[in-house]
């Protein structure tokens, strides 16, 4: 069983039941469900994930003010939840893994995640946020939306950055893209500088999927996680396979298939940057695709509205 569908079973047959008997008058002012940190937020869990932070086990959001009436009380009654469920023990939290379930002060859990309690305010407080912080602060279930500001703040971010700063991160993605994977690869090749070509590799897919996850209107996750999550995307989901294609190892080629093989990658290189060229074109951001995603940055840039977002280097962001 998948970790979302644990958690949400361990609510309805324990959860909600003494909720609604001990804390009946709080029950509407309690958002329950599951998000944060850990694959099964974001569904990504399987067999290997049991090994640790794994078990029937769910959040609760509450305002300050309800907090301070009944938080202690509402903690108590969570620990005190049954120790089994569905077959194996509940998760709690641990000095490890830190506080990722249970009881959470809204205000504490954006703040945790984002450095304050409503999430970021100003464009570049937007821009300046990894995007992996915000994806965890979105990610989930919730099984029961209780009044207060947890989903006012939850639905805001979920709706994705402001236009002008997802413009400037697809720049800054773009821009390192194109250094790494149209400059300097093919100039390490040439140099056989193997391991200095592996990195301006690894950098090109790591910024290529970060920009696949922003034509998506997407918060791009973890590194581990990128891969896996552009599985399901409507925009350029077929990039996945290209992706493990640039990151399939030369180990035990002769020079003479390692050289086909690096040629192969060059040419997917430019494939990816050509989709994203003309997927630029296609969400009205440029005039004309160019494979060469650099010649189109200065395009890019014109679209942004907001003058301190226009005036920030390329790479920034």
């Amino acid at each position: 069983m998948k970790g979302l569908d644990l958690a949400r079973d361990y609510y309805i047959q324990c959860g909600r039941p003494m909720i609604q008997e001990k804390f009946e008058s709080y029950a509407s002012r309690i958002t329950v469900g599951l998000c944060g940190e850990g694959s099964e937020c974001f569904g990504f869990d399987d067999e290997i994930s049991k090994d640790h932070d794994f078990g029937p086990a769910f959040c609760m959001w509450l305002d300050r003010e309800v907090m301070e009436k009944t938080g202690e009380r509402l903690i108590a009654e969570y620990e005190a939840l049954p120790a089994f469920f569905g077959g194996m023990p509940a998760r709690r939290d641990s000095r490890m893994s830190g506080h990722r379930i249970g009881v959470w002060e809204s205000g504490a859990f954006y703040r945790h995640f984002l450095g304050s309690p409503e999430g970021p305010q100003t464009l570049i407080e937007w821009l300046n946020l990894p995007d992996s912080y915000l994806a965890v602060a979105v990610n989930g279930k919730i099984f029961q939306e209780g009044s207060g500001s947890f989903l006012e703040v939850r639905n805001r971010l979920k709706a994705g950055h402001p236009e002008d700063v997802r413009i400037k991160k697809m720049v800054a993605r773009a821009a390192n893209m194109s250094q790494a994977g149209q400059y300097n690869l093919p100039r390490s090749l040439k140099r056989g500088e193997t391991v200095a070509a592996e990195l301006a590799l690894a950098e090109f897919v790591r910024h290529g999927m970060g920009m696949i996850y922003l034509l998506n209107h997407r918060y791009a996750p973890f590194y581990k996680w990128l891969h896996r999550g552009i599985e399901n995307m409507e925009i350029l989901g077929e990039t996945r396979g290209l992706f493990a294609k640039l990151m399939d190892g030369n180990a035990g080629e002769t020079d003479r298939t390692a050289a086909a093989a690096w040629e192969e990658k060059l040419e997917l290189v430019e494939q990816i940057c050509s989709l994203v060229s003309a997927e630029w074109q296609r969400q009205g951001l440029i005039r004309h695709t160019d494979p060469f995603l650099q010649n189109s940055l200065e395009e890019l840039m014109k679209q942004i509205k907001d003058p301190q977002l226009a005036s920030l280097p390329w790479l920034y962001g």
